[in-house]
């Protein structure tokens, strides 16, 4: 069996054992599964490659003619050397054919590009069993590799990036590859001069500054922080923030406590209940979180969701008061989180 783990292939692609031969890429992640068939085509390229021994293809380009890519791994390139052969959207009918040429390969490279194939998938199954082909499943990061990642990419780059930086990012990426690179090829070339990226920067550059902002809201409302909740109502509707979006988004807010209160309740530490979430609640935010989940017991929060409900129907009956009635309604939620 050549079954590589998921966190073996990026050691794999530094340096492959073979020369020849056929690489699955496959997985959930199709951004991870595109740069790793990049990366191999770059590597068996080397520095002096024939870019006519080079081709691309489609499965849905071979689906009329299988036999086609046996042909085209055949073809002695016009100046010599490796044939290489890319395949994208690669799927089981092309195992019959990848079979045949495995049992006899020529001087050429088939890397071949899949999606989340299952353990029995004929591709798969190939590529796992054949000692002259190789399967490279491609998962989301999690977050180590996804650290890991963040923190090559400035090191590389030459930028410094402190460890809250480095948190920030990672809890404002994404799960696919492609999306990832792009945000830090972003935040590279924005501390390009400075060599300085800060978690001010990244939230500028990455975040979701409306969400940032009713975040802002919830938690001082949530904590009883009156002068907070003031200012932070006043970025927010000034910078055109949604008055429905708000309420709601707070309502939302006050529910998701009440049902991790049960947790709370039956004996569990509010970190623990809040370290157990998905996605986990950014870490900015953890104390505050806490903090809320010990003020609020389950009738409290209750009687905080019914004013938010009350005050998103009044709104809606009276649009020209929609402002002064969220006001109302979050700062009497914030004077109840005080006098707790």
């Amino acid at each position: 069996m050549t079954a590589l783990k998921a966190h073996e292939v990026s050691r794999f692609l530094d340096n492959p054992d073979l020369k020849t031969g056929v690489f699955l890429a496959y997985g959930p992640d199709q951004g991870l599964v595109r740069e790793t068939a990049q990366r191999l085509m770059r590597h068996f390229a080397g520095d002096n490659a024939d870019p006519m021994s080079e081709l691309t293809l489609d499965a849905a380009e071979l689906s009329s003619d299988p036999s086609r890519l046996a042909v085209e791994a055949r073809t002695i390139s016009m100046f010599g050397g490796l044939r290489r052969i890319r395949v994208r959207n690669a799927a089981k009918a092309l195992a019959t054919t990848l079979s045949e040429l495995l049992d006899d390969m020529p001087e050429a490279v088939i890397v071949l590009e899949a999606g989340n194939l299952l353990p029995r998938d004929a591709l798969r199954a190939l590529a796992e069993a054949r000692k002259n082909a190789r399967a490279l499943p491609c998962y989301a990061d999690n977050e180590e590799t996804l650290r890991n990642l963040i923190r090559q990419n400035f090191t590389d780059a030459g930028i410094t990036v402190d460890q809250e930086t480095i948190a920030t990012i990672r809890d404002t990426l994404g799960n696919d590859r492609e999306i990832t690179r792009r945000e830090l090829e972003k935040l590279s070339l924005f501390a390009a001069d400075d060599k300085v990226l800060t978690r001010e920067d990244v939230i500028t550059l990455c975040g979701d500054n409306a969400a940032l902002a009713m975040d802002a809201i919830l938690d001082a409302a949530g904590t009883g922080r009156a002068d907070r909740l003031d200012t932070a109502i006043g970025r927010a509707l000034s910078g055109g923030i949604d008055v429905q979006r708000l309420l709601i988004s707070a309502l939302l807010h006050f529910t998701w406590l009440r049902r991790l209160r049960v947790d709370v309740d039956a004996g569990r530490a509010p970190r623990d209940v809040l370290d157990a979430q998905r996605p986990r609640p950014h870490f900015s935010r953890k104390a505050s979180l806490e903090q809320q989940l010990r003020l609020w017991n389950d009738d409290a929060l209750a009687s905080a969701s019914n004013r938010l409900y009350d005050a998103i129907l009044d709104s809606r009956k009276s649009a020209n008061l929609a402002h002064p009635i969220a006001h109302r309604a979050l700062l009497a939620i914030c004077v109840a989180a005080a006098h707790r």
